[in-house]
């Protein structure tokens, strides 16, 4: 063997040319692929874009006011797009199955099914999130470009979105002519979502036989009219707000909700228990009036009885009484003594003991009532005849000065005050008030009917 051996180079085989070949090819090819896969899809950050825009990125939200989740869905779009596969609600469903309906609802409606928060976030029907389809398409045309003559780009027709675009405007422009009421729904949210004009008082005008005569009670299943009702040229997006409503992280006060049966049950006990409560408070007054009414009468029945029998006992009462009853006079009227300062006695006395009760002879006025020096206490009274009487030498006074007595009333009692040696009643009658216009009592007494 030689020294100077020597080695032979190896040639390159021709079979691995054509595998480098057949790679760089290959990958050249697979590039726009997975482009044209990935711009089908949006991504991810746009639906966080979207929801933080929609319902500030709350994902089992519900403020009641018709539309659920991240990405506010309607109850109908939900059901519409198989959302019912995952939840009964979109609120009630995971981030990710409110993305995988969404992405139905993209393909089928567009980005103008969330007419505000849509375009914000670079959503349409087509392409991908800016951001991220274009860096991908960007990032495959340099090696689309370095294939060969052999492999032409395959490019979709330019004529292919543009149908399609048309297409789904079509569809969106074509009116239900009916709409299947579900579980939350309300005639002002199903006006307000579908455009109808004139409200949902059209709408239920429009469907009255169906609803009833209560628009605020509507039921799942019931199917209302749309012919004739107003919808927006661009196609009624049924999943979401009307154009007009602007969207924002802080979302707008929920509008009222319909009123339950239960709710309603409740407000008619309520008014019943208030009439109920009422007619009591009615009645009760009624009654107390009545009772008030009854009780004046009443009153003024005993008063009338009372008047009737103080008129019948003034009409059979005697119109003259003796002072003291059953008692004889003692000393009598004019008898001479040197204790009386006209030398002769002015009036009769009665022997009667102290207590003993002294009585107007006739119906009087009362002129003077009180102390009267040698008399003692004494009562002057003053009667319709103008003659005056006097009781002196009283222990006590039952009258005052100025007030009217009846005959017979009690105008004090005997005693014995004043110039007196025992207690007895000092009678007299007068033609005037003062001392010294005395007349015989006694005959006084007589010429009335009184026997003593």
């Amino acid at each position: 063997m030689s020294a100077r051996g020597r080695h032979r180079r190896s040639k390159p085989r021709s079979t691995a040319r054509v595998t480098l070949r057949l790679t760089a090819g290959s990958a050249g090819i697979a590039i726009p692929i997975v482009a044209a896969q990935v711009a089908h899809a949006a991504p991810q950050d746009a639906w966080e874009k979207v929801a933080a825009c929609e319902s500030s990125g709350r994902w089992d939200t519900n403020t009641g006011n018709g539309y659920f989740g991240g990405l506010q869905f309607t109850r109908s779009t939900w059901q519409a797009y198989g959302g019912t596969a995952y939840a009964a609600r979109a609120d009630l469903a995971t981030k990710g199955e409110q993305i995988a309906v969404a992405e139905k609802v993209l393909r089928g409606q567009g980005a103008g099914a969330w007419p505000n928060c849509g375009p914000r976030a670079g959503l349409s029907r087509a392409t991908a999130d800016p951001d991220t389809g274009s860096a991908v398409r960007s990032a495959a045309a340099p090696q689309a470009r370095q294939r060969t003559a052999q492999e032409p780009r395959q490019s979709r027709p330019a004529g292919g979105r543009a149908e399609r675009a048309a297409k789904a405007t079509a569809e969106r422009q074509k009116k239900p002519t009916t709409y299947e009421v579900v579980g939350g729904d309300t005639l002002s949210g199903i006006a307000d979502t579908h455009r109808v004009d004139g409200g949902w008082r059209s709408l239920y005008d429009a469907n009255r036989s169906t609803v009833g005569d209560d628009p605020d009670l509507i039921l799942p299943g019931q199917r209302l009219s749309m012919t004739g009702s107003g919808r927006t040229s661009a196609g009624g997006h049924t999943g979401h707000r009307a154009p007009e409503r602007q969207a924002s992280p802080q979302r707008q006060a929920a509008p009222p909700q319909t009123k339950t049966a239960a709710q309603k049950a409740a407000e008619e006990r309520a008014a019943k228990e208030r009439a109920a409560k009422k007619k009591a408070a009615e009645e009760r007054a009624a009654k107390e009036k009545a009772a008030k009414e009854k009780a004046a009468e009443e009153k003024a029945a005993k008063e009338r009885a009372a008047a009737k029998r103080q008129a019948a006992q003034k009409k059979s009462a005697p119109a003259v009484t003796a002072p003291v009853s059953g008692v004889a006079p003692s000393t009598a009227y004019r008898a001479a003594g040197g204790s009386w300062s006209s030398g002769h006695h002015t009036g009769v006395d009665f022997p009667v003991g102290t207590g003993t009760t002294v009585k107007a002879v006739s119906s009087a006025r009362v002129v003077s009532a009180g102390w009267a020096d040698a008399y003692g206490y004494q009562v002057v009274l003053r009667h319709p005849d103008g003659k005056y009487s006097q009781y002196a030498h009283l222990s006590a006074i039952s009258v005052r000065a100025g007030q009217s007595v009846d005959t017979g009333q009690r105008i004090g009692r005997s005693g014995s005050t004043g110039n007196a040696t025992g207690p007895h009643l000092h009678f007299e009658v007068r033609t005037g008030p003062g001392y010294g216009s005395d007349i015989n009592p006694l005959t006084y007494l007589r010429q009335r009917g009184v026997r003593i």
